[in-house]
């Protein structure tokens, strides 16, 4: 198991000591770009890291928020592309079929990258009726690292947010975590 981090806006800074891989909070909706992302992204690179970004989906206008993220995520081979697919602040969510679509969608308009879905273990069981998960699952669950409580094969679990979001990824090395990055 390798060992990571996710980080948004709320991380001024962040150690990548012990750490493989972190992944950046890049967009959200239409109009939202993390402050944070250039320089969040060069401490991650600088690092030796291997690098993904996340696009916190909202639901409404898949396409262009697909469109959106990708033209604001940095591109460089072995980096990993996911969808964040929550809650959002006003208590609203994508529905499955608008998160499938933009997984799709980010897929074509970004083909030689892997993309992801995100989600909690409340919405991977109780509101997504698919299983559709793009190339992997990143799951959110609060337990023992690497013991996430699905039914599900997964490539990296979250299992703590305190005192940031710390992961696990299910891959034997670095390499092979860019390696699988790069289709």
């Amino acid at each position: 198991m390798l060992r990571g981090i996710d980080v948004s806006s709320h991380q001024s800074s962040f150690s990548t000591d012990g750490l493989s891989f972190v992944i950046v909070k890049a967009t959200e909706g239409r109009s939202y770009i993390n402050p944070r992302l250039t320089a969040q992204t060069k401490l991650a690179r600088d690092g030796g890291c291997v690098v993904g970004f996340y696009h916190f989906l909202w639901p409404g206008n898949i396409t262009a928020q697909a469109e959106y993220f990708v033209s604001k995520a940095p591109e460089k081979a072995g980096d990993f592309l996911a969808v964040d697919w929550e809650w959002t602040g006003d208590h609203t969510a994508a529905t499955n079929a608008e998160k499938d679509r933009f997984i799709r969608e980010v897929k074509r308009l970004r083909p030689n990258h892997r993309v992801m879905l995100y989600a909690n273990r409340d919405f991977w069981l109780n509101r997504d009726t698919t299983s559709y998960a793009g190339d992997g699952l990143w799951i959110a669950d609060y337990v023992t690292a690497g013991k996430p409580r699905i039914q599900a094969k997964w490539r990296i679990h979250q299992y703590t947010s305190t005192p940031l979001d710390k992961n696990v990824a299910d891959f034997a090395s670095e390499d092979a975590m860019r390696d699988w990055a790069t289709p």
